[in-house]
């Protein structure tokens, strides 16, 4: 019971000669423990025999007795331990669960958040559209009316001309004047239409461009200010004193190959970095016949051979062969760009998942992504493409918006 109550502490179960673990303890006749192989070498180059612990001196080689209790004390020891060490073992597996568990909840949350985006996404669109509708049906309510008009018109005329002919019908060179006439009439009518479809067209047109026109407006608001990271820099890319412009030289340069550096690709990122909200920026595109642009994650793949894919952290648009254009959304996407844009627009809504390019000059939506999860930090991305021999050297410059 005495040996039970002691306090037990590592220390207490160390030799203090070889300051390890007790091995076969011994007990001295001054009352000191040490491992039996420690005190017989200690006992063999040192004479007089002395206690390495009290320094008591012996005249002849003292008696060594057997130590049962301090084995009963490392068992227990390494009994507690490995009590220590399961508790230690059941907390980890517990903070696991709970870090699984938050986990659960945050994709549960980002669910959630990107389905109220695209509602409001949607509200928006069916806004927006609504009123292009209404446009619509007030320019063909008139251009009913019109035609009523017109075919009343016609005929009325039609009708005094039968009368005319009733009671003249002798004069026939007359008649013929009048028929004549009628079909002048219905020239004009067929006329008329032409002209009333064109109107609607270019009426349709105009609302629909003063709509992005608006809607340019509203998101050129969002402007940042971006420089670009030579550290993200593809070794054959030249950037500008200001880290502004940025084109291919067709040369390799040695440098240093950084974990964020770009290699098989001409890639190179803005410095600039975002992991909510809303932002803004414009590239001058002008004089190329090949480019990239775009928003990537920052833990996005960039040694080696790259995918540009939503799923892959890559949301990015590009002109190829001098006058195609695709968005990258895996598979490609077809774009209709009705003449090359010289500037382009790239809207991002951290919180809605919306990725959307502009034509600005001619204030046209390119393409957007939507519905997109982003749990990550957001990099603006450049890709000026191969120089291919001064073909396309002009460079992507990255310009303030003009308002």
């Amino acid at each position: 019971m005495a040996a039970a109550g002691c306090v037990r502490s590592e220390d207490q179960l160390l030799c203090s000669i070889c300051l390890d673990f007790f091995t076969d303890p011994v007990t001295t006749p001054c009352g000191h423990n040490f491992c039996k192989s420690c005190i017989c070498e200690h006992w063999r180059v040192n004479v007089p025999y002395q206690c390495p612990m009290c320094k008591k001196v012996f005249n002849r080689r003292p008696e060594l007795y057997v130590n049962a209790f301090i084995p009963e004390m490392m068992a227990q020891f390494r009994h507690e331990e490995e009590k220590a060490n399961v508790k230690r073992k059941e907390a980890e597996i517990e903070e696991m669960i709970l870090e699984r568990r938050l986990k659960i909840l945050e994709i549960q949350c980002s669910v959630e958040l990107s389905t109220n985006a695209a509602d409001r996404k949607a509200a928006e669109g069916v806004k927006v559209y609504t009123a292009l509708i209404k446009t619509v049906q007030t320019s063909l309510n008139q251009f009913i009316e019109e035609i009523q008009e017109k075919k009343r018109s016609a005929k009325k005329q039609a009708e005094d001309v039968i009368k005319e002919l009733e009671q003249e019908i002798c004069e026939l060179e007359k008649r013929s004047t009048e028929l004549k006439q009628l079909s002048g009439s219905e020239d004009h009518h067929f006329g008329t239409v032409e002209r009333a479809v064109h109107q609607l067209e270019d009426k349709l047109r105009k609302d629909m461009k003063k709509v992005f026109e608006a809607e340019l407006k509203r998101v050129q608001q969002y402007e940042v200010d971006l420089t670009l990271d030579p550290d993200t820099a593809s070794p054959t890319l030249i950037l500008s004193d200001d880290r502004k412009q940025v084109h291919d030289s067709d040369e390799w340069k040695k440098l240093p190959d950084n974990p964020q550096r770009f290699t098989d690709s001409l890639g190179i990122l803005a410095k600039q970095s975002f992991s909510s909200g809303r932002f803004y920026f414009e590239v001058q595109v002008k004089g190329k016949t090949e480019w990239y642009l775009g928003v990537v994650t920052e833990s996005s793949k960039r040694k080696g051979q790259i995918t540009l894919r939503p799923q892959y952290g890559y949301w990015i648009i590009c002109l190829t062969n001098g006058n195609e254009y695709e968005a990258c959304a895996g598979p490609a996407v077809p774009l209709s760009v009705q003449s090359g844009p010289q500037k382009v627009g790239v809207f991002v809504d951290y919180e809605e998942g919306l990725v959307s390019f502009y034509d600005v000059d001619s204030s046209v939506l390119i393409y957007s992504f939507i519905g997109c999860c982003f749990n990550d930090k957001l990099l603006p991305f450049f890709d000026p493409s191969f120089n291919c021999g001064g073909t396309n050297s002009a460079p992507l410059i990255i310009t303030p918006v003009r308002h």
